[in-house]
């Protein structure tokens, strides 16, 4: 007896609603009145109307009683008790006992279960969810035509009933011979001794295979162990070459770490060379855009002096016209030299006719001719003054700044000033 059994044995007494309480120190000496009084309440449990003999004092009627009991339940339950265990009234008896409470427990857990599932079926009649039907309704339109061609074939086959009953008749009326039933018993004898010395020699097979594999094995431990000490022989001995080995890996360590270092420094050289250009090239860009500005700069302020020279001209032009229409001031005014455009007097080439004195008409108009000629010629050499400070700018424009281009060259103001004579 466990203290398990006795547990279960109280627990399910209880849930089957036995009227006394059962204690676990009921069993530990024997006790044939509860023994009994329980089997009578668990037949009657099972069968109502079962009549047991209730009489247990005298030995032969408690044997008479155990008997009843064992039989009952083995006819009616298919329960097989062990009535020696029963007679003990102990905790054998209690084993013996709780194989008919098992069968009505679960009998009453089987009874609450459907109840449950009635009541939850009551509950959900009317949730209905098609979604969780179509597997249901899948394997029903499997089932409908499985059914169908099985009734298809049950049809043809009690057609052939008639034909059948007949010969299974005349095979069932057939008187058996021995000599066939002999011969076939011989055959199966046969198969069956040919199957058992198969069975042998497969055995035999196994017990030489599993000597082989055994040998293999032992081989290969034995080329394992040696393999084992040979490592550790080469382990314990240190090779010839070891030394020198050492020696090559430590320079080649030292040349490594020197040509990290080379790596490193050529790479940081490069980088500062590389910011070098970039720096050298913005400025070259910065003074070349700085030379471009001063040069239009340039340009403009030569465009402006060449404007307000040609508007100088076009006055000293309309002056001589304007005092030559008066012949008595210009008889009585003596004659004065035409100073040059722009100031420049030296090395233009410039000539000038006539006296301080006055002249003739003709003498006069020579003088004007050849002022003409030299304006025309100052045009000319302007020009090439104007392209050789082009030129001149590109080179010297950082040292010259913002000075004049010509040293020579006069302002406007002194020119309208000189033009008023």
């Amino acid at each position: 007896m466990s203290f398990r059994d006795l547990r279960n044995f109280t627990e399910m007494m209880r849930a089957l609603g036995y009227p006394r309480l059962i204690s676990m120190e009921n069993f530990r000496i024997p006790n044939f009145t509860l023994v009994a009084e329980i089997l009578i309440w668990l037949v009657k449990r099972y069968e109502p109307h079962m009549d047991i003999p209730t009489d247990v004092d005298t030995e032969s009627d408690r044997i008479f009683f155990i008997k009843a009991v064992a039989q009952f339940m083995a006819t009616k339950a298919h329960i097989k008790l062990n009535t020696k265990r029963l007679y003990q009234a102990d905790g054998y008896a209690v084993k013996e006992m709780l194989k008919i409470t098992s069968v009505l427990y679960s009998a009453m857990k089987t009874k609450q279960m459907a109840l449950e599932d009635r009541v939850e079926e009551d509950n959900s009649k009317f949730k209905f969810d098609l979604g969780s039907r179509i597997s249901d309704l899948k394997a029903a339109r499997q089932l409908a035509s499985e059914v169908t061609s099985k009734g298809a074939s049950l049809y043809d086959l009690l057609g052939k009933e008639v034909d059948l009953r007949e010969m299974r008749a005349a095979a069932i009326a057939r008187p058996l011979e021995i000599n066939e039933t002999e011969k076939a018993l011989r055959a199966a004898i046969k198969e069956v001794l040919e199957s058992v010395e198969k069975t042998k020699d497969m055995l035999n097979n196994v017990v030489s295979d599993e000597t082989s594999l055994d040998a293999k094995i032992e081989k290969k431990k034995q080329e394992l162990e040696r393999n084992r000490k040979r490592l550790q022989t080469l382990q314990s001995v240190r090779p010839a070459f070891m030394d020198e080995y050492e020696k090559i890996e430590e320079d080649l360590q030292k040349q490594y770490d020197t040509y990290v270092e080379k790596f490193r420094n050529l790479c940081f050289l490069e980088s500062q060379l590389d910011e070098y250009h970039r720096l050298e090239q913005e400025r070259f860009e910065e003074a070349e855009n700085t030379l471009r500005m001063m040069q239009h700069k340039l340009r403009e302020e030569e465009r402006d002096l060449m404007k307000s020279s040609l508007k100088d001209e076009d006055s000293d032009m309309d002056v001589p016209e304007d005092e030559g229409s008066d012949s008595d001031m210009e008889e009585c005014r003596p004659s004065k030299p035409w100073p040059t455009r722009n100031g420049i007097t030296a090395g233009r080439g410039a000539r000038f006719i006539g006296n301080m004195q006055g002249g003739d008409s003709d003498e006069t108009e020579d003088s004007e001719i050849d002022v003409d000629e030299d304006d025309e010629e100052d045009e000319e050499g302007e020009e090439e003054e104007s392209k050789d400070l082009e030129d001149d700018s590109l080179e010297g424009l950082v040292s010259r700044g913002a000075r004049p281009s010509r040293g020579g060259m006069r302002s406007p103001l002194l020119e309208e000033s000189d033009n008023d004579f």
